[in-house]
């Protein structure tokens, strides 16, 4: 641990009066805010249940493979797209708010490639038609209110489209914000005006900076023998959270390998506003880096495909870089709070603390 955490770590353990949790008042106000921008009408098809199932069901893929229950982005008014940008500047930080719509911008840069592709003759008419229906566009997301922000004590908000799958669940004065799924198609754009435009450029950056920082031991230790997964273990038809650790422990790096590697955890923590992120954060000095484990499929070079995981017992991080052209110019990645997705951890205990 390095002096600087090593502060950080002291100054949270140190002061119980200090506390990082960021209340859902503001968050309440926000969401009101946007719901009240919408005319009776949008208010209907935004709003859905808690107990409805579009809210915790969940995929990155483009609409036209995966129609979603919900609002339409692309529908709002102005006055209701400054509201809702005004409600996920509240849930994420300005690092998050910006990757979530550099993702949406680049579906429009995705649809734009493969237009030029067909021009050039690279495609054919048939499959210029079929991913014409995959309906990539920036307006292309879609807004699902779960419960009544004004009226319940739990309630949440799903935003969702291709590559992007943010999920908030409000219990009384807790929230949390898990599963949150980032992707990026192309990671870097490697044409048009928008050229060299990476909108999870640290994500891949730190993970290949840890692994290299390895000596060949401590990799042979972290690199599993599998294939590149096609795509993240936990993706929406498989088991949604991995039992088994594997990879190379944090007991087992050196400090300087164990400052890395929290950069690359404060990366996916660092989406979300800084009180929530500073909760995380707490979490994961308190019961320190020794039981991080890290574990890397593919190559340690960048363009060729690749995979990591970094799993504790309070969080999973998962992100793979294959590409249907196998390039490795495809990123998914996701962050996961342990027993909370879709905050069952805090219904949960809002039921348990409620029993008559």
């Amino acid at each position: 641990m390095t002096r600087k955490t090593l502060t950080l770590f002291l100054l949270l353990t140190s002061f119980p009066f200090l506390s990082f949790s960021q209340t859902s008042e503001g968050i309440q106000r926000k969401a009101l805010d946007f719901l009240n921008s919408l005319d009776p009408s949008q208010q209907n098809e935004v709003m859905v249940s808690m107990e409805d199932s579009a809210r915790v069901a969940w995929t990155n893929l483009p609409v036209g493979l995966a129609p979603r229950t919900g609002l339409r982005y692309g529908d709002l008014s102005e006055k209701s797209k400054i509201a809702f940008h005004q409600l996920l500047s509240e849930l994420l930080s300005s690092q998050g708010y910006l990757k979530a719509f550099a993702i949406m911008q680049v579906d429009d840069i995705l649809h734009e490639l493969f237009e030029l592709k067909y021009q050039r003759g690279e495609i054919n008419e048939n499959n210029i038609k079929m991913i014409r229906g995959l309906n990539w566009d920036y307006g292309n997301y879609y807004v699902l209110l779960a419960g009544n922000p004004e009226k319940d004590s739990q309630w949440g908000v799903k935003f969702e489209g291709h590559h992007l799958s943010l999920n908030l669940t409000v219990s009384g004065d807790e929230f949390s914000m898990t599963p949150l799924f980032m992707g990026s198609d192309p990671a870097v754009v490697e044409d048009t005006q928008y050229a060299g435009l990476r909108p999870l450029s640290k994500e891949e950056d730190y993970g290949f900076w840890f692994v290299n920082s390895l000596n060949e031991s401590q990799k042979a230790i972290a690199t599993l023998e599998d294939e590149v997964p096609g795509d993240i273990i936990t993706s929406p038809n498989r088991p949604q959270w991995l039992e088994e650790y594997q990879g190379i422990k944090g007991s087992e790096l050196s400090e300087a390998q164990q400052q890395i590697l929290h950069y690359l955890i404060e990366e996916y923590i660092g989406n979300l506003n800084h009180p929530k992120a500073e909760e995380y954060l707490a979490k994961l000095h308190a019961h320190g880096m020794d039981e991080v484990y890290f574990a890397w499929i593919g190559s340690y070079e960048p363009m060729k495909p690749h995979y990591y995981v970094i799993h504790s017992p309070d969080f999973l991080i998962e992100y793979d870089n294959v590409g249907f052209l196998d390039n490795a110019n495809h990123i998914h990645s996701i962050w996961r709070e342990n027993g909370n997705d879709f905050g069952e951890d805090i219904l949960k205990n809002h039921r348990m603390s409620h029993k008559h």
